[in-house]
């Protein structure tokens, strides 16, 4: 049969089903394959809250959108393509996510009786055989049916064989976009190399899926992405907390400093720990404490010992490490908080995403606490951002901490990486001796930067006092002085300040100096802002992005950029955080859109915002 090909610039698909039906392992897949022909991309990995939520229910539908474009892009879509549902409720959960005129490939096993009444569709209503999708294209295929025949020879249970069924979809979406299959059976084979009977079975039933699409006189047309014109350079695919565990391992090698990681398991960012406890040939270390007061604590005695002491947590896992990060504070040590943010607040929205925790960075200590604070804007971001964060915290003896989220840290683009003659270094100096006219060590005698010196306990000469109480100023001996205390609080406020004259200046991501409006953003809206602001600059408008690594201390020019603008949009997935604070220190009445819902802000939402605003300037 003959089949024409389709050149198209831009799809969207979302990979739908109960958390047992590996969606996840699925648009990984097909993410990996896709990176690997110079496709740009971007994904959003949405699991499900419960972690044993009833089968076949809405609340355990998990879903994995990826995005892939012959041009640049930043986001993984504000509406979908292609939506696969392996079940009743994936399509209830993310029909209203697809475009009007969008594929819908339906697993028709997951739309029985059982099925449709666990996803609360009326009694005798399925979508699949009424009108009510009928402004879709539905590609309907029993794919467990299939999956069963192309395994009838294997002797192995009915439940093991349907566990192969996501491999059925990911071959039928390769044939659909002209895929090769190889680097999934080489996956494959690695993983299930010593279980010839799974690993048989999912070759298989990858093979059975592109051969339906190839045999069944269905499907008249496949599809076609190009290559991406990128910056020419070797790329790899990698998700955020991937990048923020090659990050830390690139600033140990630069600075010569031993990596120890301390820390507990907590979504979403229990991938730090399981990544770098992968690389030990580093010279890593990694604690996996009881609780996440004894990680943090681990991790500063570590940093006391001569260590890049590191911690890693979510936002109510701050919380909880509160207190010792005051005692980090006050010993004037580095180390580097690590908070990978979640919805709020307690244990709030585990799995889905959130710019929660940014005035708990600020102010989420007792007493008067500065620490500076470093944000990631995507996933390979992420590397320098955290390489970044160990610069300032070991060359300026404080501890930082660097902010990504759910969305960030689960989703992947592709990312050029670095030589490591490349990367700036991170020297480090530790004091070994009495310096010229000192007589004793004084542990608290500073340098320029404000900076006092580090001492490796052990040196002799250099014993000097630690723990929580008030420092005195240059012995570092315990003070109850009213004078000295105050004198302590302004010096450890005005050091935090004085690293904004050894980070870059401000500059704008986009657009003109001066215009109608500036959209300011941190974090995970970066794609989202860009997307929109390039859509209106190419309108015309005087519209301009910048986006902040450096949340405090803050760019010594933001104040004056702000300036220059008659309007300023702070666009946060929270209740409203950064633009608290740029209020209070700029003055500035800046505007706030704001979306609490455990997703990311799309392109559209703030293109229509922006479009509000213009339109009542004008």
């Amino acid at each position: 049969m003959i089949r024409k090909q389709q050149v198209l610039q831009d799809v969207v698909i979302k990979f739908a089903g109960d958390s047992g039906d590996g969606m996840q392992l699925t648009g990984t897949q097909f993410t990996n394959n896709t990176a690997l022909l110079g496709i740009d991309l971007a994904t959003f990995p949405d699991f499900p809250a419960e972690i044993r939520a009833p089968q076949g229910t809405l609340p355990g539908v998990s879903g994995y959108q990826l995005r892939f474009s012959s041009d640049r892009i930043f986001t993984p879509g504000d509406e979908c393509d292609v939506l696969v549902a392996m079940n009743a409720a994936a399509l209830k959960a993310n029909l209203k996510s697809l475009k009007k005129g969008g594929k819908i490939i339906a697993n028709t096993d997951g739309f029985d009786i059982k099925n449709l009444r666990l996803a609360n569709y009326p009694d005798g209503i399925n979508p699949l055989e009424d009108d009510s999708l009928a402004n879709y294209e539905v590609i309907k295929m029993d794919v467990t049916k299939m999956t069963r025949e192309a395994l009838k020879e294997i002797t192995m249970g009915t439940k093991e064989k349907d566990r192969a069924k996501n491999m059925f979809v990911l071959g039928f979406l390769y044939w659909m976009y002209n895929r090769d299959m190889e680097n999934t059976i080489q996956f494959l084979k690695d993983k299930f190399g010593k279980k010839p009977e799974i690993l048989e079975s999912n070759v298989k039933v990858l093979q059975a899926g592109y051969n339906f699409g190839d045999t069944t006189e269905t499907f008249t047309t496949r599809y076609k992405v190009e290559k991406a014109r990128m910056d020419s350079g070797e790329y790899r695919s990698i998700m955020g907390n991937q990048a923020v565990a090659y990050g830390l391992i690139a600033a140990s090698q630069k600075s010569g400093l031993p990596l120890f990681l301390g820390t507990y398991p907590i979504t979403p960012a229990s991938d730090i720990l399981h990544e770098l406890s992968r690389h030990k040939g580093f010279g890593i270390k990694t604690f996996q404490a009881e609780d996440e007061i004894a990680g943090i604590s681990a991790a500063i005695g570590a940093a006391y010992g001569g260590n890049l002491g590191v911690t890693t947590t979510s936002g109510p896992g701050m919380a909880l490490k509160g207190e010792a990060m005051g005692l980090a504070v006050m010993l004037e040590i580095p180390l580097l908080i690590c908070d990978i943010q979640r919805g709020g607040p307690s244990t709030g929205l585990p799995t889905k995403t959130e710019q929660s925790d940014l005035l708990q960075a600020y102010y989420g200590r007792n007493g008067e606490c500065p620490m500076p604070i470093v944000s990631a804007s995507t996933p390979s971001d992420c590397f320098d951002a955290v390489y970044e964060a160990v610069r300032i915290a070991v060359q300026h003896m404080t501890p930082v901490i660097f902010l990504s989220d759910g969305y960030i840290a689960n989703g992947a683009e592709p990312w050029r990486f670095p030589q490591s003659d490349d990367l700036p270094p991170i020297p480090v100096k530790f004091k070994t001796e009495l310096g010229h006219g000192e007589d004793k060590f004084q542990p608290y005698l500073r340098d320029e930067k404000l900076v006092r010196p580090w001492a490796i306990p052990g040196v002799p000469g250099l014993e000097h006092r630690i723990g929580g109480l008030e420092k005195q100023n240059n012995t570092g001996n315990v003070s109850y002085d009213p004078e000295n205390h105050q004198l302590m609080v302004k010096i450890r406020q005005e050091k935090v300040d004085k690293i904004a004259d050894y980070i870059p200046e401000q500059t704008l991501d986009s657009g003109p100096e001066t215009g109608k409006i500036l959209v300011l953003g941190w974090g995970s809206t970066y794609g989202a802002i860009k997307s929109a602001v390039a859509e209106l600059q190419q309108q015309g408008y005087a519209v301009s992005h910048a986006h902040l690594r450096y949340v405090r201390p803050f760019p010594k020019n933001l104040g004056a950029i702000l300036k220059n603008f008659e309007q300023v949009l702070i666009p946060e997935i929270n209740n409203g955080q950064l633009i608290k604070i740029i209020r209070d220190q700029y003055f500035v009445d800046a505007k706030g859109y704001n979306k609490i819902m455990g997703i990311p802000i799309t392109k559209t939402e703030l293109v229509m915002k922006l479009q509000e605003m213009l339109g009542r300037s004008n």
